[in-house]
């Protein structure tokens, strides 16, 4: 038992986790400190990381806040360089950052889902192969994708509410996320380093309106939305030894909404 236990220990490795301190992102880098990873998190949005990376210094975890931007290639490479000059390897890259520009949703402009397709597809396929390159063996690599990257908008979740879920440049970098995982499992995997990829379900905020969490309720199989929490026990595993025969999965973690 304690052999098992052992191999889900993040003690020893190192971890980049990017994005901002947002839904995702403060639980995933709770979940690789908590583990015990050296855990830097990386975002243009240096001055709320530091807020994260001050809560958990105070509760003596290992966690740095840098900047960077995944639009510019230059400031990719020099984030890897920092952390290589720093801890000298990284162990586990978790891709989170996504930038939202289509507030217009469908009829947004061309070169608003260009802007969104610099960052989340070009600036994904960029950090991959600079942090991938740069890994030995039993380096993982986890995608953050979406449920909406494995089917289509539901309109019925958003029947009398504002909102829409009709935003094609997520979906489209979303749904791409699932074979690159697979060509990074493929292409990685003679060098012992993974790649999967986890498609979380929505989670639940204070602002969401009454009629949308319950019409999204009801399309689960465990008739609620995500917690804060729900996304660090897989985390741990596929960033983990635990899950040293895992590779090319993609994996919703959605309370069943996906079997619906």
């Amino acid at each position: 038992m304690n052999d098992i236990l052992k191999s889900f220990s993040l003690k020893g490795k190192v971890a980049l986790m990017t994005g901002g301190a947002g839904l995702y992102g403060r639980q995933i880098v709770e979940a690789l400190a908590e583990a015990g990873a050296k855990t830097f998190m990386a975002s243009r949005n240096l001055s709320e990381l530091k807020k994260v990376e001050a809560y958990h210094r105070e509760r003596g975890e290992d966690v740095t806040a840098l900047q960077y931007d995944q639009g510019e290639e230059q400031s990719i490479l020099f984030l890897r360089d920092q952390i290589l000059g720093t801890a000298g390897k990284i162990d586990v890259l978790v891709n989170n950052s996504v930038l939202r520009p289509m507030k217009g949703a469908y009829q947004d402009k061309a070169e608003t889902f260009a802007a969104s397709m610099r960052v989340n597809a070009t600036g994904l396929f960029i950090i991959t192969r600079a942090v991938g390159d740069a890994m030995t063996n039993g380096g993982s690599i986890i995608n953050i994708g979406s449920i909406h990257g494995l089917i289509g908008p539901d309109p019925a979740n958003y029947r009398g509410t504002n909102m829409t879920g009709f935003y094609p440049d997520y979906f489209f970098h979303k749904g791409g996320m699932v074979n690159y995982t697979r060509f990074l499992a493929s292409y990685y995997g003679s060098r012992g380093v993974r790649c999967n990829c986890i498609h979380p379900g929505g989670v639940v905020t204070d602002k969401m309106p009454e009629a949308f969490i319950r019409q999204y309720c009801d399309h689960t199989c465990l008739g609620r939305l995500a917690n804060d929490t729900d996304l660090k026990g897989i985390i741990v595993f596929l960033a983990s030894d635990a899950s040293v025969y895992v590779t090319g999965a993609n994996i919703p973690v959605d309370g069943g909404y996906t079997v619906k």
